[in-house]
């Protein structure tokens, strides 16, 4: 049945054409904007995914300039290191020097007070952005490095620095040494050698003329290895404050393991450590007291070769404080390596993010081009239809003729 009223023809290639007309725009849209879901109306659930990664990778991007940060500061804090510790080096060959007895020690005093002065500069010196890590004044810092996502919570992960103290502060010595075995002048050090197969040395803590403060040190260098002691709150308030310290630096001492030395403690001769060297290799004792401020080099201001024993207890000191040095730019150089390999990874992370967006939420261009030569065809032959379909009620006036 023909009508004038219904054009049947005419409403399906409407329809067709309005189809068409649908895709042509969707694939123009994901070629003018490279995405197939560039709104949450395109696709709600593939839109939502990718907001969120997209949201990760902005902070990952920011956890790239902290670790970026902490490198450079780290890389800053291990170079005034590693310099310290050839400033240190340079300071022990001038003691050993001063062990002859036929040399200046005046002189030679004189070029470890000005290698002394250049490490101070150099550790004042040692600071990225405002920060330093081998003056004394950090403890630790924190340098972010995660974001991490279970689900919808987020949390943040860091890597821990421990800073290191290779300052030389003011130091006031304190005569808590008295009565040791090669003690100095102002019994501040001490320094003797003990020979192999029976050599012994006494090693006697005294706050009875000064008495210790919360932070003094008592440091003991044997065989090229190093105990140290810290004095507590605690310890200050006791009245055997001397028999903890000797007590402390003992149960130090015994923990380096040096073969065949012993160290004898007798509480009724309160403080005093005797040593005996029942090994087979020589060994040399140094005792070095630093006081609370004096920084993590302080016992530097109080070396003295100006005396034969003076030099002896020097020799001793001088390898605790290249130890201090070395483990600083270890342990400086240990956590930049974590930082870097940290910072490579969230690098190429951020790379997978960015490349699983992609591949949620990208148009794939190959097959929007071919499909809008299709649908371009598609839509020239819809207009063709919809004219012959509009057309058709016209030959019914042929029939009235």
């Amino acid at each position: 049945m023909s009508s004038i009223l219904t054009n049947t023809s005419a409403m399906v290639a409407l329809q067709t054409m309005k189809s068409i007309n649908a895709g042509l725009n969707a694939t123009q849209s994901e070629i003018s904007t490279g995405k197939t879901v560039a709104t949450a109306r395109d696709n709600a659930a593939i839109w939502s995914i990718s907001k969120v990664m997209e949201a990760d990778v902005q902070g990952f991007k920011g956890i790239s300039d902290s670790l970026a940060l902490g490198s450079s500061t780290l890389a800053v804090a291990r170079q005034a290191a590693e310099t310290v510790t050839d400033l240190l080096t340079k300071v022990k060959g001038k003691i050993v020097a001063a062990q002859e007895a036929n040399v200046d020690r005046g002189k030679i005093q004189t070029d470890i007070s000005a290698l002394r002065d250049q490490i101070s500069s150099v550790v004042s010196a040692a600071q990225f952005n405002g920060l330093n890590l081998v003056d004394g004044s950090q403890s630790s810092v924190s340098v972010l490095a995660s974001l991490d996502r279970s689900g919808s919570n987020v949390a943040v992960s860091s890597i821990s620095v421990t800073a290191h103290d290779l300052s030389i502060g003011a130091y006031a010595a304190k005569g808590v040494l008295a009565g040791s075995d090669g003690a100095s002048t102002n019994n501040d050090t001490a320094g003797f050698a003990i020979d192999s197969g029976g050599g012994t040395g006494l090693i006697v803590i005294d706050d009875s003329t000064d008495a210790f403060a919360a932070g003094d040190k008592v440091s003991l260098s044997i065989g090229g290895k190093t105990a140290t002691y810290t004095v507590t709150e605690e310890d200050v308030a006791s009245t055997t404050a001397a028999d903890i310290v000797a007590i402390g630096l003992k149960q130090a001492v015994e923990g380096l393991g040096i073969e065949g030395l012993t160290i004898d403690y007798d509480s009724a001769s309160p403080g005093e450590l005797s040593f005996t060297n029942d090994g087979t290799n020589d060994l040399t004792v140094s005792a070095q007291f630093s006081n609370a401020g004096a920084g993590g080099l302080g016992a530097l201001s109080s070396i003295d070769v100006s005396t034969q024993a003076g030099a002896q207890a020097a020799l001793g000191n001088i390898e605790s404080m290249l130890q201090t040095a070395i483990s600083a730019a270890a342990d400086f150089g240990s956590t930049q390596g974590r930082i870097d390999i940290q910072g490579e990874f969230v690098s190429k992370l951020t790379d997978s993010l960015k490349a699983g967006i992609g591949t949620l939420v990208d148009a794939d261009m190959e097959e929007a081009s071919a499909r809008l030569q299709a649908l371009q065809v598609q839509q020239q032959l819809s207009t063709q239809a919809l004219s012959i379909a509009n057309q058709q009620p016209q030959s019914l006036l042929s029939l009235f003729r």
